[in-house]
């Protein structure tokens, strides 16, 4: 009974109402359609046009949204710039500004080796107790 009601179909003639100005009455103005100003543009219809060349042809359009292809062309150029300006430094180093930038790297590391064991000369007893267990514990491992 229920599939049988369910494959009727209504009529919606009954349930639309009919306008009046179909009756063909002369002093009525019968309405037009508004015009959509998108649709009517020309920029819009030739977008249109060539979306369904495309589409016809099989290209399928671009995945990713503008803004992300922008966003990582942006992105790839910025680190290509990096790469060229670390380039053209390196070239324009002498030998001589090597070596100082080198040697300047190294004063670097020994402060900071130097820094730390200053802060391991102030630290509280307890502290140095325990990196001595430590040292203690490591070393009877290895002997085992």
């Amino acid at each position: 009974m229920y599939s049988e009601i369910q494959r009727e179909s209504p009529d919606i003639g009954s349930i639309l109402a009919h306008p009046d100005y179909l009756e063909g009455n002369p002093e009525l103005i019968k309405p037009k359609k508004i015009v959509n100003p998108v649709k009517a543009s020309r920029s819009h219809q030739e977008l249109h046009r060539e979306l369904l060349m495309n589409h016809k042809r099989g290209l399928g359009i671009d995945k990713k949204p503008e803004l992300q292809r922008v966003l990582e062309h942006r992105r790839r150029d910025k680190i290509i710039q990096q790469k060229k300006e670390e380039e053209e430094v390196k070239k324009l180093q002498s030998p001589f500004e090597q070596e100082l930038l080198k040697r300047q790297q190294r004063l670097d590391q020994l402060e900071k080796e130097q820094d730390a064991l200053k802060e391991e000369r102030h630290a509280p007893e307890f502290i140095k107790v325990k990196e001595n267990l430590r040292r203690t514990a490591t070393l009877q491992e290895r002997e085992r």
